[in-house]
């Protein structure tokens, strides 16, 4: 037991410290918790909750891209502001609940009708996940800004604003191989690569406008619908600057 003072000491109880606790109970409330809490929840451990807060191998969800079947439905996030705006596109096959994230959008300094455009190549029949108030927005600019982009013919819906259940579920959709991303998506990964906590646990809020989307997108994706005949899936294989998508 580890010496505090001469007259006090610290004792950290973990689950296995539970009898009560049998490993099915344990293994059903790990997968319950994040991933930067397991530590202190299952053994006790104090933790500040830095590091990634998807501690998952790219190679684990990543995949090679390929032709989406015409019968997934299909959505996309997007997230506004003029230093950059971005938007990630899934398509879900409802029966292995996998979510197959295929395309990017990622542009800053430019007008909502550029953006608008990029957007309505994928096709301008997706329907689109947004949270007009983010990024410190007022709630009457936010609405300004998502009616400029309805104007622009894009169908959109309120995006589920819960950040830890949304962090949830894209943690359990990633571990348990329910979420896929196409290996072609350059800035989807390094936004990836740097999301993370910092000593005192909060999120870093600097290159994470996809991730933002990749929430949106896992927590609304009872939005998507489906493509006809005449409005394929567009896919597109190669990177494009100018127009900031893949």
């Amino acid at each position: 037991m580890p010496e505090i003072s001469t007259t006090k000491y610290s004792q950290f109880i973990g689950w296995d410290d539970c009898p009560h606790l049998s490993e099915e109970a344990k293994k059903a409330m790990e997968y319950e918790i994040e991933p930067h809490l397991r530590k202190s929840r299952m053994q006790g451990l104090p933790s500040l909750g830095s590091g990634a807060i998807y501690p998952i191998e790219r190679e684990e969800i990543e995949c090679t891209p390929f032709e989406i079947p015409s019968y997934w439905p299909v959505a996309y996030a997007l997230d506004v502001g003029w230093n950059r705006t971005a938007a990630l596109w899934g398509s879900w096959d409802r029966e292995s609940d996998v979510i197959y994230v295929w395309s990017e959008h990622y542009r800053g300094e430019a007008e909502p009708i550029i953006h608008a455009s990029a957007i309505k190549a994928r096709g301008d029949w997706i329907n689109g996940i947004i949270d007009h108030a983010a990024r410190g927005r007022r709630q009457i600019d936010g609405r300004n800004l998502m009616d400029l982009y309805t104007q622009e013919g894009l169908k959109l819906f309120n995006a589920n604003k819960a950040i830890d259940a949304g962090i949830l579920e894209v943690y359990q959709r990633l571990s348990t191989g329910r979420l896929k991303i196409f290996a072609n998506l350059p800035n989807f990964w390094k936004e990836y690569m740097l999301y993370r906590r910092d000593e005192k646990g909060k999120i870093v809020k600097e290159f994470d406008h996809l991730m933002d989307c990749l929430r949106y997108l896992c927590m609304g994706i009872e939005h998507a619908n489906l493509p006809t005949i005449s409005h394929p899936v567009y896919r597109d294989d190669s990177h494009d600057d100018s127009t900031g998508y893949n």
